[in-house]
């Protein structure tokens, strides 16, 4: 078992409440509207995604965490929940007790990052993921079928047949339509994840929230909502180059079944892999603040 994090820093009061304060601020940006929406029964296919497709819920991203290592001076352990612990300045995260039940889950979540960050970013997906899954279905089978696609399902099924499908993504990738699953040149299982995710793929980019999260209280509050933003970003990406019209949701298409279409996904794409690539990195780091020696030497194939 390593050794848990020493603590490396004690926030006075002041500092940590105005954290909390700001972190709360900021995800309410987010949080308001999904959660009025969900009240009157309104759906919103990107803005309310990462609420319905990740377990995460609104109020554990609202929750504020300083990440192990830190105490909270003349904090009350009972406002904080069982992954503190009481110490002579205030409370800390609780590292020892987090190891014992989800050590496991932090060395495999540091070997898929280590091993996505150390393969070089493949561009040429063109988005076709999204196309894939509503491939020959009709209006009323598409998934948000409450939205009209661009294209009639023959223009759409001719779209996904002319341009090259290479979903490296499980998660993705299960969501296909049984005709599509044979167009596509890799068949990624939950078992090969950590063998096919590469880091210009937008899901594994999206996915970098559901990493931070599932480490959290590990990591601060402040990277997990680093990670949520990025996220948001990109599934507006990927609704914008779907194969469905939601210019009336202030998101105008990215026509990738046209050249230029194409380029400016590959642009936009190559800019969002940058970005994850840094948060994937602080990822990395705070996985290896707890990882044995051994794991952290063995992990990049």
């Amino acid at each position: 078992m390593t050794v848990p994090a020493a603590t490396v820093a004690v926030l006075p009061p002041a500092v940590w409440r105005a954290r909390r304060a700001a972190h709360e601020e900021r995800v309410d940006r987010w949080l308001v509207p999904h959660l009025a929406r969900r009240r009157t029964g309104v759906k919103h296919p990107v803005e309310d995604f990462l609420f319905t497709y990740y377990s995460y819920r609104p109020a554990q991203l609202r929750r504020w965490h300083p990440g192990a290592g830190v105490t909270l001076d003349g904090a009350d352990v009972t406002g904080f929940g069982r992954d503190y612990r009481a110490v002579a300045d205030g409370v800390t995260v609780d590292t020892g007790a987090l190891w014992q039940r989800r050590g496991e889950s932090v060395a495999w979540i540091h070997e898929l990052l280590t091993r996505t960050a150390a393969r070089p970013a493949h561009l040429g997906c063109f988005g076709m993921h999204e196309w894939a899954m509503v491939y020959r279905q009709t209006q009323d089978e598409v998934r948000h079928n409450a939205w009209p696609l661009r294209l009639s399902p023959a223009e759409t099924a001719d779209t996904v047949e002319a341009n090259r499908i290479r979903c490296s993504h499980f998660d993705a990738y299960r969501f296909f339509t049984a005709p599509a699953r044979p167009l596509n040149l890799l068949r990624p299982t939950r078992e090969t994840q950590a063998a096919n995710e590469q880091p210009g793929c937008l899901h594994a980019n999206m996915d970098l929230y559901k990493w931070a999260y599932k480490l959290s209280p590990l990591v601060p509050a402040e990277l997990v909502a680093d990670c949520f933003e990025l996220a948001r970003e990109i599934r507006t990406l990927d609704m914008r180059a779907s194969p469905y019209d939601l210019a009336a949701l202030g998101c105008p298409p990215v026509r990738v079944e046209t050249p230029e279409g194409r380029s400016e996904y590959a642009v936009l794409q190559r800019g969002f892999a940058d970005r994850a690539a840094l948060l994937r990195a602080r990822l990395i780091a705070e996985c290896r603040r707890h990882l044995p020696a051994r794991e952290r030497s063995t992990a990049v194939p």
